[in-house]
This record gives C-alpha cells, structure tokens and sequence, in this order.
C-alpha cells in the first residue's frame, strides 16, 4: 500500500448507477488525453477537487457524465478518463496478480475486477485498463515500461506472443511477428 494514500474499492463509490437525475446540460470540463482535468480552461491543480468528480463520473452510450442524485451534466474525455499511474505485485488466492491504482486512487487487481489490452488513440497503440461502469485507464508510460519487462511468452487460443499472466488469467498483449521465423 502506498503511504498515505486510501484505496477505493468500488464498493465504497456513490451508487451513481442507482442514480437516474434528468440530464442538465453540457459543463466546460474535458479530460484531456493526458490525464489532466481541465474547466474552463483551466487545469485543475487541486487533487481531491479531481478524485471528488471522478467518483461521480458515469459512462453512458459513449459519453461521460457528472451524475448527484438531483442532476446530470455531461463532459467531454478526449481518451480516457482515468490514468494507471502505480501497480505492485500482490498475492492473492489466485495466484500472483498485479494490482493497478489510478491518480484518483482507484485500485484495481488484474484478473480480478480488470482487465488489460492495447488499442489504437491517434495512429498510436495505447495501453488500456477497464474501470467500473465501462469507462477505462490509460496506463501511464512510466507504468507501461515497468509492465514491459514482466512480459512472458503466452500461448492463448488467440495465438503465441508476449503478454501478463495476473491471477491466473492471461492477457496476449502482442502476437508474435510470424513473419521473422
């Protein structure tokens, strides 16, 4: 655990999916593909200001919304809107797994309540984690190149390549080149 840091498990967000206020219109907020919140053209410097909105953070049809049990207004995420900035091996009653937290501090077990996979952002391959209610992280490159060297030769129904075995499930994250055999 890092000092001074408290989890969220999911369990302990609002029951923003239990929430069903009337939409209220667009707020000048975007998340950028960075990680940064920016209102009205601002940055939001303010950590806790940050955590507070994203756990009122709500994907529906492929827009994001700010949800509180009386209003809904929608934002704008040019990505995602989380970003994977720590991961730890833990133990658990699977087996080895890798346990993800978010800049918000959103922690997540791969294998568990997460998965991982690699998609294109902008004519770039990205790394990506699954968050609650369909939304997903963007793995910051520092984590991405940790992660690159925990990269084992998988074999999977989907083919041979390299990828991460956590909690005894396996994520290929790249086929093996057939062509340089």
């Amino acid at each position: 655990m890092l000092k001074g840091l408290e989890s969220t498990k999911y369990d302990s967000l609002p029951p923003v999916d239990q929430w069903t206020p009337p939409f209220c219109g667009d707020m000048d907020l975007v998340i950028k593909s960075n990680g940064d919140w920016i209102h009205e053209g601002g940055k939001i410097n303010r950590p806790a200001m940050v955590k507070m909105f994203s756990r009122i953070l709500w994907l529906e049809k492929g827009e994001h919304f700010l949800v509180t049990p009386v209003e809904k207004v929608r934002i704008q995420v040019e990505d995602a809107p989380f970003m994977i900035t720590h991961w730890q091996w833990i133990e658990t009653d699977r087996g080895s797994a890798i346990e993800f937290r978010t800049h918000t501090d959103d922690v997540m077990t791969l294998g568990t309540d997460c998965d991982i996979w690699i998609a294109p952002f902008e004519g770039n391959e990205r790394p990506y984690v699954s968050m609650r209610y369909g939304m997903k992280a963007i793995i910051a490159r520092q984590v991405y190149y940790d992660l690159a060297n925990q990269l084992e030769i998988l074999e999977t129904v989907d083919g041979t390549g390299y990828g991460l075995t956590s909690a005894g499930k396996p994520y290929l994250l790249m086929l093996e080149d057939s062509s340089s055999r």
